[in-house]
């Protein structure tokens, strides 16, 4: 399987998603993913979206434990390894993408792909989606969901700052909208590398 992985094929795909359903401050920025970039691991991907590193990793883990089909592949370990190059904000939702798309890239069974969508809060209640590390740092609150792809379900949510119930609801349907968006960016990357064998 090592050998069917060091092809040379790398991808690079781009897409710009469309203002989304509350006005101009809730839309996604720019995506790119590079897939099979690494010539020893079985699958790799470099995901790029313009917390304390162990609380991170562990809803990360959670999130890829929840959609991983371990059963089929009984005492086998999956590791899954994630570097940072450069934090612009909406980090956990990048590492949950980058992660979905490695395991998407070595071939691993999944029941659902997922994906990570930041939403934040300003002062008077404005709803941004995706934002900047200058955005998060003056939000009143910053809340990431991780949903699947089946059913745009809850699989894992974190929350930081104040906000009222209706302010959470508002957010997670926000996030369940967004994911569309990166959904068919996933569909869209892969379409264009295995077009491309």
């Amino acid at each position: 399987m090592e050998g069917a992985m060091q092809t040379e094929s790398k991808i690079r795909a781009d897409s710009r998603t469309e203002p989304g359903p509350r006005g101009p401050g809730c839309s996604l920025r720019h995506f790119a993913c590079e897939q099979n970039l690494l010539s020893r691991p079985d699958g790799s991907a470099s995901f790029l979206q313009g917390v304390a590193e162990k609380s991170r990793e562990r809803l990360i883990r959670n999130t890829c434990e929840a959609v991983v089909l371990g059963a089929l592949h009984p005492r086998t370990s999956i590791t899954v390894v994630l570097q940072v190059v450069s934090d612009a904000g909406s980090l956990l939702a990048c590492c949950l993408n980058a992660a979905c798309m490695a395991l998407v890239d070595a071939g691993v069974p999944m029941r659902a792909l997922f994906c990570g969508v930041t939403c934040a809060l300003d002062s008077d209640g404005t709803l941004m989606l995706d934002p900047t590390a200058k955005q998060e740092k003056e939000a009143r609150a910053v809340l990431t969901f991780a949903l699947d792809s089946v059913e745009r379900k809850l699989l894992m949510s974190t929350t930081k700052g104040l906000y009222s119930d209706a302010e959470l609801q508002q957010c997670l349907a926000a996030a369940q909208t967004a994911s569309t968006h990166v959904f068919r960016f996933y569909r869209e990357s892969l379409q264009r590398r295995y077009s491309k064998s």
